[in-house]
């Protein structure tokens, strides 16, 4: 893998995380539209994985740094303002992981393989932009803040992202769909849903971490080239965001929805005409 590459795939990790478009859809579905070979098994495409889900999470570690620490303040010294709210959420955010950390565990590499063909995957994503049209069609009867969640809210959240183990759902935009349809506003949702793709990006990153050390722990150029692209591209990613859901809230996942129906239906017709 070429600096190009990975520079490109790293720029549409760093975005697709976030965005509610599938990042394993795209990284499935683009390499196959523009003939690239890329052999997953090299010695090097483990550290380059590694170090992007790294360069994401630290991304998002940096950016909503202030929950994180207003969290460690509420467990820490129970008297902080807002301690007892702070808890809450930080206690439903660990419930939202619990879903995705045990089936991914269990069944990741299953469904992968199971759904990895590329036109499977763009047959997917025009499903996920349908969800979340679908999602924006159907207001919550009970809008409620993020401390306000109950932890069934929190587990049913946590249950859509599992969706995401298949190519073409999107881990952000399931969680966001959830959080909407259980009562939280757009900016609410996404929130709860970056403060969980933490952990579980993370947590991705370190289950790789004893591969990573069997093949000598090496990590190239290329490989931290991509990491800092991908995380760039996450905080950038992440601020875009939190901006256009706070100031779109009525229907704020519309020209997501139309361009997952859009470039899943394109990237179907070109790879069935193959």
């Amino acid at each position: 893998m070429d600096f190009f590459q990975a520079g490109l795939l790293a720029l549409v990790q760093g975005i697709t995380e976030l965005f509610p478009i599938s990042s394993l859809g795209h990284a499935v579905i683009l390499p196959a539209l523009l003939g690239w070979s890329i052999d997953q098994s090299s010695p090097g495409f483990l550290p380059f994985l590694v170090v992007m889900h790294l360069g994401t999470a630290v991304a998002l570690l940096l950016y909503f740094a202030r929950d994180w620490w207003s969290f460690g303040q509420a467990i820490l010294v129970k008297s902080s303002p807002n301690a007892r709210a702070e808890r809450a959420i930080f206690g439903k955010v660990m419930i939202a992981t619990v879903p995705a950390a045990v089936l991914g565990a269990l069944f990741e590499h299953a469904l992968r393989a199971g759904f990895a063909a590329p036109r499977t995957a763009a047959a997917i994503l025009v499903l996920n932009g349908l969800l979340l049209f679908a999602a924006d069609r159907r207001k919550p009867i009970v809008s409620r803040d993020l401390a306000a969640l109950r932890w069934h809210h929190a587990l049913a959240i946590g249950f859509c992202q599992c969706l995401a183990l298949i190519p073409g759902f999107s881990r952000s935009g399931m969680t966001m769909a959830g959080g909407y349809l259980v009562g939280l506003n757009h900016e609410d949702a996404a929130r709860f849903s970056f403060l969980t793709a933490t952990p579980i990006i993370v947590g991705a990153a370190v289950l790789e971490v004893p591969k990573l050390l069997k093949q000598g722990g090496h990590f190239s150029s290329v490989a931290l080239f991509a990491g800092v692209v991908a995380g760039i591209c996450a905080w950038i990613s992440a601020s875009v965001l939190m901006r256009w859901f706070r100031q779109h809230e009525p229907e704020a996942f519309r020209p997501f929805a139309f361009y997952c129906m859009a470039a899943g239906s394109i990237a179907l017709v070109l790879l069935l005409a193959r």
